[in-house]
């Protein structure tokens, strides 16, 4: 796919980064003049999954979270990496209600698929990767 413009964001797995890395996807959404809707479904989007490598990717120990986008004419391409556990089994972890944490919900991806139009999650030991698209004023 060609892409009119891409960017790419390394940040330390840290809660504190969570923000900014929205914010910075959001930034670079925002040249598709989405509509409110849409930009704010897709930082939504982005805090879950950046939320979910802070919380679960590295298990307290440390690590980095990359972030990838490209935009077409109509949309943002976005993959969030990590380099942690990773998930045993994604269709499961996938699953609502299903947390490995105590204090959370478990929603994280459910909540990742409701706000975008296509997600994708690969993982094996040592990497997770989350792929979202998100339209920008198109009926979909």
């Amino acid at each position: 796919m060609k892409f009119n413009n891409e960017m790419t964001l390394t940040v330390k797995a840290l809660s504190q980064n969570e923000a900014f890395a929205r914010s910075v996807a959001s930034a670079f959404f925002a040249q598709l003049n989405p509509t409110v809707e849409q930009l704010e479904d897709f930082k939504t989007a982005v805090s879950e999954a950046v939320t979910n490598s802070v919380v679960h990717a590295y298990e307290k120990s440390g690590g980095t979270i990359e972030l990838w986008a490209g935009l077409t004419d109509n949309a943002i391409y976005i993959k969030i990496k990590d380099r942690g556990v990773g998930i045993d089994d994604v269709s499961k972890a996938m699953q609502p209600f299903l947390t490995t944490g105590q204090e959370r919900s478990g929603m994280g991806f459910t909540v990742m698929q409701a706000f975008t139009d296509k997600l994708e999650v690969e993982s094996a030991k040592g990497y997770t990767c989350v792929s979202m698209v998100k339209y920008a004023n198109v009926e979909n």
